[in-house]
């Protein structure tokens, strides 16, 4: 996932990826939160597409679960659930060790350059998280995960990332990090990636169970469950 700016649609995308890109990054950043009409004449408009890419853009997102299309010319955002949140966390908690503990052990150096360089521009999320934060998230696991050189296992977390990332602002909205929350999410990403860096693919598969128990999902299922009871 690449954060972008509104505007024509860059030379090397086509425009329904622009516009899938597009939407996506406003679902994301909640600039469409979780039941908003897309409008697709409107937001056609407004990145300068015609409604025929949008509306094929709009087909993939509903594939990957993030808007819901009806017969109608508009779709909806979908809102988000504790039951979603609980399940993207129980899968998380399997494969994510399991990417960590395969990337200790295939990892090539040309991997082993890119978790360092991902790890320098990471710093755990906290507040509002902007664009530009979830994209270095982002960048670092998946620097990891795909180190592991197993494609079905890096397609099944490339597909959940986008959904987790929407779970992760709900986290942050519902309690504010402490500081020593901060720093031990630091101390989590750098243990990461020494251990992936270092073959220990034990270590790897620990940290990695650690950081997901403490998770932002994790707090999303607590207080989207409150909200639910309300």
């Amino acid at each position: 996932m690449e954060s972008l700016s509104s505007g024509p649609a860059r030379p090397f995308q086509s425009k329904s990826e622009y516009a899938y890109e597009e939407i996506k990054r406003r679902i994301l950043s909640e600039e469409l939160g979780p039941g908003a009409v897309v409008s697709q004449e409107r937001i056609a408009a407004e990145i300068g597409v015609s409604t025929t890419p949008l509306r094929e853009a709009l087909k993939r997102l509903a594939t990957e679960g993030m808007v819901n299309l009806s017969s109608h010319r508009d779709a909806r955002v979908v809102e988000l659930t504790a039951d979603e949140a609980r399940s993207l966390y129980e899968v998380r908690a399997c494969v994510d060790p399991l990417a960590a503990s395969l990337a200790a052990q295939r990892r090539t150096d040309g991997d082993a350059s890119r978790i360092e360089a991902a790890l320098t521009t990471l710093e755990p999320l906290s507040g509002h998280a902007s664009m530009e934060s979830l994209v270095a998230h982002r960048a670092f696991h998946r620097a990891v995960y795909r180190s592991s050189h197993n494609e079905p296992l890096i397609g099944v977390l490339e597909g959940l990332w986008d959904k987790a990332d929407r779970y992760r602002q709900v986290g942050l909205r519902t309690q504010a990090d402490s500081r020593s929350d901060i720093e031990r999410v630091r101390t989590e990403h750098k243990a990461l990636a020494a251990a992936v860096l270092d073959q220990d693919a034990d270590r790897a598969e620990q940290v990695m169970r650690d950081h997901i128990s403490g998770s932002l999902g994790r707090r999303a299922i607590e207080a989207l469950g409150e909200t639910s009871t309300h």
